[in-house]
C-alpha cells in the first residue's frame, strides 16, 4: 500500500467516504407501534470495509421558530429544537464489504406505541426521520436521514 492509499484511508475514515449506503422503507406513513420494514445497501467505494454492524437510526424534533414581535417580549427571533425520539436498530451484525461489494440488509423498526405525530403548525413543526448507517471507525457512511410521516391513532 503506498502513500496515496494510505492517505485514502485516513481521509475515507474522516469523512464517512469509505462505503454509500441508501436506505429503503414502508410504509412512507406509518402509525404509534406499527413496524417499519427497511431495506439498507451498502457498497464499498474502492477499499475492503470493516464494519461493526449495520443500523436504523429513528429519530423525531420538534423545532420552534418565532419571528420578532410575534409575541410580547420577543424582540428578536426566537429558534429552538428539541429531539423527542432517538433509537438506534442493529439490523446486522459486524461484517466485512470486499472491495466495490455490494450488501443489501433487511430488518423492521418498530415506532414507540406513545409516539408523537408529525405536524406543522405555524411556529412549529414535528418531523420523523430514519437514516441506514454502516458502522466503522471513524465517520460512519449513512444514507442521510429521509423524512417520513408519523399519523395519529385514533
Amino acid at each position: 500500500m503506498g502513500l496515496f492509499d494510505k492517505l485514502k484511508d485516513v481521509a475515507n475514515m474522516v469523512t464517512g467516504g469509505a462505503a454509500r449506503v441508501s436506505i429503503e422503507y414502508e410504509p412512507q406513513v406509518a402509525f404509534p407501534g406499527e413496524n417499519v420494514s427497511v431495506r439498507i445497501t451498502a457498497t464499498s467505494t474502492g477499499p475492503q470495509v470493516k464494519s461493526g454492524g449495520v443500523f436504523a437510526d429513528l429519530r423525531a424534533v420538534e423545532r420552534v421558530n418565532l419571528p420578532r414581535g410575534t409575541a410580547a417580549g420577543v424582540e428578536q427571533s426566537v429558534q429552538t429544537s428539541h429531539t423527542s425520539f432517538e433509537q438506534a436498530v442493529q439490523l446486522a451484525p459486524a461484517f466485512t464489504l470486499a472491495p466495490n461489494e455490494t450488501k443489501t440488509f433487511e430488518g423492521t423498526v418498530r415506532l414507540p406505541s406513545n409516539a408523537q405525530p408529525t405536524f406543522a403548525g405555524h411556529y412549529t413543526q414535528h418531523e420523523w426521520s430514519i437514516r441506514g448507517r454502516v458502522e466503522m471507525t471513524g465517520n460512519d457512511p449513512d444514507s442521510g436521514f429521509q423524512v417520513f410521516r408519523v399519523g395519529t391513532s385514533g
